[in-house]
């Protein structure tokens, strides 16, 4: 699922990130725990976990959240598991509407408790009817809830997620070279059913572009609610895997895969090896030293 704030709040969002990313995180999570606790929806209390992602494919300001969702959850008495109906896991226009409103409220509140920042252009938003009036378009528009499951299953979606969690913006194989000043990566263009196109930019626009997405020191990009809390899930996971009739993962499971693979042994010392990192053909040369230069030992 993925909940994505209108382009509208761009210019608010890059003068104040810290607070209306908490603000994402927060209200999100709280239309999604809220919705699905309705006994007219799913009636179940569920758990996930959210990761920011601030870009878009052209590494615009495009602030949005992924929420990984189990298609289920506990009953409210936790005495059973409630499945989700095969053919959606929530409505997607309340969830529109849910997320607007508590966003938009929560946006007003830390306005009135002096919390957000307006310098250059948006100065004259520090005045309160100037701020009223220039948040009330959001009310007009159909806010983006994303849902659906993941294509390739559940372990595919874990893999895209799992590249951002530690990178920003852009990976190294969507460069394609630097020459006269410009940088020009690959974007792939939703509108055009995913072609993918190349972007040239002068270098002090990548880097402006690029730097958008530093996040504010310390900030928490990934984030778990629900019985995937920090502070519930050691008794709450069990719980679901018995509800469930299966066997949670030993510790020992957990932490090895196909280690004992010969695939997965050093050639040199029989030890086990761990993948940190899978490169695409555009990324081995990109790291290859140049034809005919070695490589001392």
């Amino acid at each position: 699922m993925v909940f994505t704030l209108p382009r509208h709040l761009a210019p608010l969002v890059l003068q104040n990130k810290k607070v209306i990313y908490d603000l994402l995180f927060r209200t999100s999570a709280e239309t999604l725990l809220e919705v699905a606790r309705n006994p007219k929806r799913l009636g179940a209390e569920i758990g996930f976990f959210s990761v920011l992602h601030s870009w878009s494919q052209k590494l615009e300001t495009h602030p949005h959240v992924h929420c990984v969702v189990p298609a289920g959850g506990l009953s409210p008495d936790h005495t059973r598991w409630v499945p989700a109906p095969e053919r959606f896991f929530l409505p997607r226009e309340v969830l529109r509407k849910v997320f607007r409103g508590k966003f938009v409220y929560a946006l007003k509140q830390a306005f009135r408790d002096g919390q957000l920042r307006f310098e250059g252009d948006l100065t004259l938003l520090a005045q309160p009817k100037i701020f009223a009036a220039w948040l009330r378009p959001l009310y007009r528009k159909d806010w983006i809830v994303y849902l659906k499951p993941p294509f390739g299953g559940p372990q595919f979606v874990l893999q895209y997620l799992g590249r951002y969690t530690h990178r920003v913006a852009i990976s190294n194989h969507r460069l394609v070279s630097f020459a006269d000043g410009k940088v020009t990566f690959r974007w792939r263009d939703s509108a055009h059913n995913n072609e993918q196109k190349l972007l040239p930019l002068s270098l002090d626009e990548f880097l402006r572009r690029f730097l958008l997405h530093v996040l504010p020191k310390g900030f928490v990009r990934i984030r778990h609610f629900g019985f995937l809390a920090n502070r519930r899930r050691a008794t709450a996971l069990p719980l679901c895997f018995q509800l469930l009739g299966a066997e949670p993962p030993t510790e020992q499971e957990a932490s090895s895969t196909d280690d004992t693979s010969p695939l997965r042994l050093c050639p040199k010392c029989g030890g086990p090896m761990r993948v940190i990192e899978r490169l695409t053909a555009d990324e081995i040369q990109l790291r290859s030293p140049p034809a005919g230069d070695t490589v001392a030992a």
